[in-house]
């Protein structure tokens, strides 16, 4: 009111008043008009509130603000604990606070399947061709296995079942678990503990005429103990007698017969299945395929992925089309055998004849290592 009886004071004057006075008056004016609607907001904001602005913002101050939200200045109340005002105004509803202390992984990371106690073990024999089933049975996309020897049944047991689950890898509900360990197959404990954790477990065994595994047995020792006994003082007690040394481990891994019957008391015959050495070097796809019967997988890895390699004597992988070169078994595979007197071999043979036939007649099939 009181700016209107001013307005009328003035205006009568009008005329005598000049271009920048007029303008001025007209500024006061306004001025006055704004304060009488708003009486409680002010006209211009103070200079030690810091609430960012985000709709002023102008050049290197707007650039600044990209990073701060736009919120409202936080409101004053009168103590402590005390409640908002009933028409306070709800934040607007495109604008919202983002949580950035739970970090998103990358897909990558991301970890699929669970890790599960073994379907399936490759239990021996060393030196008869176990690595080489591993890495080819891997190839079937419903098979995942641990890449190193665990040790669990013969050395790790102490350790317990959920130690020996972690060197699993992770496999979908779909997808069978492996793993292999060679020494398994002779010794005296294993049978009944891989029983106790499940006696569907289903066993793989790689035999080889063990007279050849023996010496390849020995081959390897050598090359890691130059200063080694010859085969024959430690294959024969008395060599011009025949008698053979059965505690030599070598010699002792080749009564497969005696190493079975172990396993029968805890398994039956067809939960165990028995891989050919030789055969697994002349025809890799034909070993495969019962290996994957049995394992109630479909036939995927076939004579497709083989090729065989003249150099090393040994079936290798074809190269996958995600590499750039063949996959062959390590440089200690295929490795020239030390030579030994062929009198010696022939004693080994008849030594091991009667348990051969004995292993023969166990698992219903002969594997002409004569």
């Amino acid at each position: 009111m009181a700016c209107v009886l001013l307005f009328s004071r003035l205006l009568p004057f009008s005329h005598r008043l000049r271009g920048t006075s007029i303008c001025l008056l007209s500024l006061f004016l306004s001025y006055l008009f704004y304060c009488a609607l708003f009486p409680d907001q002010p006209a211009m904001q103070k200079s030690g509130d810091t609430a960012p602005s985000c709709q002023r913002a102008e050049g290197a101050k707007r650039r600044l603000q990209k990073s701060i939200p736009c919120l409202s200045p936080p409101e004053r109340t009168s103590g402590a604990g005390a409640s908002p005002p009933k028409n306070s105004q709800r934040p607007h509803p495109t604008l919202r606070t983002v949580r950035n202390d739970t970090p998103i992984p990358p897909i990558s990371n991301l970890k699929f399947g669970n890790k599960k106690l073994p379907n399936a073990i490759i239990v021996g024999v060393k030196k008869g061709g176990t690595r080489a089933v591993l890495e080819f049975i891997r190839i079937h996309p419903d098979v995942r296995a641990a890449g190193t020897e665990t040790h669990f049944f013969d050395r790790n047991y102490d350790r317990g079942l959920e130690w020996y689950r972690g060197l699993m890898p992770r496999t979908l509900e779909s997808q069978i678990t492996m793993e292999k360990t060679p020494s398994y197959f002779v010794t005296k404990e294993t049978p009944h503990r891989i029983s106790a954790m499940s006696r569907d477990t289903k066993l793989i065994v790689v035999v080889r005429d063990p007279v050849t595994r023996a010496i390849s047995d020995y081959t390897q020792t050598l090359s890691k103990t130059p200063d080694l006994p010859s085969f024959q003082e430690l294959a024969f007690r008395n060599q011009s007698l025949g008698i053979v040394d059965m505690s030599w481990n070598a010699i002792r891994i080749g009564l497969y017969a005696l190493h079975l019957e172990n396993w029968l008391r805890y398994f039956p015959l067809a939960q165990i299945h028995f891989v050919s050495g030789e055969r697994l070097i002349t025809d890799p796809a034909g070993e495969l395929a019962r290996v994957q019967d049995f394992l109630g997988l479909k036939r995927i890895v076939t004579d497709k992925h083989f090729y065989f390699n003249r150099t090393k004597g040994f079936p290798c992988l074809k190269k996958p089309e995600s590499s750039g070169s063949p996959r062959c078994l390590g440089k200690s595979k295929g490795r020239t055998h030390v030579q030994i007197d062929r009198d010696a071999i022939e004693q080994l043979r008849d030594f091991y004849r009667p348990y051969n036939v004995k292993f023969y007649e166990m698992v219903g099939h002969d594997f002409k290592w004569e």
